[in-house]
């Protein structure tokens, strides 16, 4: 088993609900280990960069209102095969089709409030990661 690093993002809808707390917890119980987290508002250009790859989809211009409309918690988590790991504790995109006890079941709202982003490859992950930190950041 491989050792990774993965990028989580707590998202605005979650985190108004008072639910990254519970969030962060989930992902320490499930074996994932926090290297790296800040807190922080995304601006406009911030978030249409990061979801940049969405661009000309139907849902990029709501994605980017909904992303700029409150603070994220963004971490760096680590652990083995740490992007499958989160993806499978995050459960399916869409919460009605997310299996018992993901947070997506327990804390998303609809499918495009669904409470976290996770990075979907070890090199998506790097890329993410470097978006929101530095090397030094990462202990």
């Amino acid at each position: 088993m491989a050792i990774e690093r993965t990028l989580s993002m707590i998202k605005p809808d979650a985190v108004a609900a008072g639910n990254a707390g519970a969030i962060l917890q989930h992902f320490e119980d499930n074996g994932l280990r926090v290297v790296a987290c800040r807190k922080t508002q995304l601006t406009q250009a911030q978030a249409e960069a990061f979801y940049a790859v969405h661009a000309g989809r139907p849902f990029y211009g709501e994605l980017v209102e909904f992303m700029t409309e409150g603070p994220i918690f963004a971490q760096v988590l680590e652990g083995e095969n740490a992007v499958k790991a989160h993806r499978d504790v995050m459960g399916a995109t869409n919460p009605k089709d997310a299996a018992d006890g993901t947070i997506r079941k327990l804390y998303a709202e609809s499918i495009g409030r669904n409470a976290c982003h996770g990075s979907d490859s070890a090199e998506n992950a790097a890329i993410e990661i470097a978006f929101f930190f530095a090397a030094s950041d990462l202990l």
